[in-house]
Parts: structure tokens; C-alpha cells; sequence
């Protein structure tokens, strides 16, 4: 009557729809929920030097350097769909060559049961704050604010901007320190 094959062919396609089907109920359970949170942004120490830019140009540009506090809980957004947060800080501003500047400063990984609760202070950049010219210097407008993705287990990747972001200015002089 029916092979093997068939028998099995059957259970595969009966078994794969119940999984998409159950993929999908698990996206739809947690697509509409706000995964907004606050958070607390300061900065602690910010100079801005003029150094020599290792490209081809070799022209001088400006180097932003800062250090700042962060303090956010993040445990809310954990779900049962959700398996990571990927944090990042990003630095915008504006400057004669650019209407708008974006650069990712720091960044970090939450996965579901690390602490979620982030209280850091003084903390280092992690990644160089260059400016492709000299826009940094005396920059009295430049806006830090916190984002993350939401890894799920099925369904979308939302990007999401926390609530809070800081305002913080550039100091009008280069400074010669090694810092």
C-alpha cells in the first residue's frame, strides 16, 4: 500500500508544519511588546585632540575622547523569546562638512541570564571617536544615546533607542596631554 518512504514523507511534512506553526505563535506572542527602556547617560571627562590620520592623506583630523557613566536595567526586556541584547553608545552630531555624524563608541552583548542591571562608571570608549575634519573641536551639540538589538528567537529584529539620551560640548582648545 504505502512504502516507507511515503509513511516517513508524510511525518517530515506534518512535523515541519507544526514547528513553522509554532514559530509563528511564538513571534506573534511577544511582536507587539515595548521593549523601551530608561536610561541614564553622563559624561565624566571629554578633550579632543588634533592628530595625524593614518590614511593615505596624512592630513590632521580631530580625535574625541571621553569617558562616561551608564546606567540602565535591561531585565524587562528579557522574554522567553528574547535570547540577547546587543548594547551600543553612539555619538551624534553635526559639523559644516556633514549635516549628520553617527559613530558607535561602545558596545556590549546581554544574553539571557547575565546580569542585566548596568551600573557602569568611568568607563572608556571602546571604539575611536574620529571625525573626518575638524568638527569635534568646540562642538557645543553632540548627543550620546544608547541603543540595542533584540535577538529572538523567532521573529523580528527590532532596533530600539532607550529613553534618556546626554547632551554633553567639546572643549574649544586641543589639548596636549597624553591622555
Amino acid at each position: 500500500m504505502h512504502t516507507f518512504l511515503t509513511r516517513g514523507n508524510a511525518i517530515l511534512a506534518y512535523t515541519l508544519s507544526v514547528s513553522a506553526c509554532l514559530t509563528f505563535c511564538c513571534f506573534l506572542s511577544t511582536v507587539f511588546i515595548d521593549y523601551r527602556a530608561n536610561a541614564t547617560l553622563n559624561t565624566v571627562k571629554v578633550v579632543v585632540k588634533n592628530v595625524p590620520d593614518y590614511s593615505a592623506s596624512r592630513e590632521k583630523n580631530d580625535l574625541g575622547y571621553l569617558t562616561f557613566d551608564l546606567q540602565t536595567d535591561l531585565t524587562p526586556l528579557f522574554n522567553w523569546n528574547v535570547k540577547q541584547l546587543f548594547l551600543y553608545l553612539t555619538a551624534e552630531y553635526q559639523t559644516e562638512n556633514n549635516e549628520f555624524n553617527q559613530v558607535v563608541l561602545w558596545d556590549k552583548i546581554v544574553l539571557r541570564g547575565d546580569n542585566a542591571v548596568l551600573d557602569f562608571k568611568n568607563m572608556n570608549t571602546k571604539y575611536y571617536f574620529w571625525d573626518d575634519g575638524k568638527g569635534l573641536r568646540g562642538n557645543k551639540n553632540v548627543t550620546l544615546t544608547l541603543s540595542w538589538n533584540i535577538i529572538p528567537n523567532a521573529g523580528l529584529l527590532p532596533s530600539v533607542n532607550a529613553l534618556g539620551s546626554h547632551t554633553f560640548a567639546f572643549p574649544p582648545e586641543y589639548t596636549t596631554l597624553r591622555v
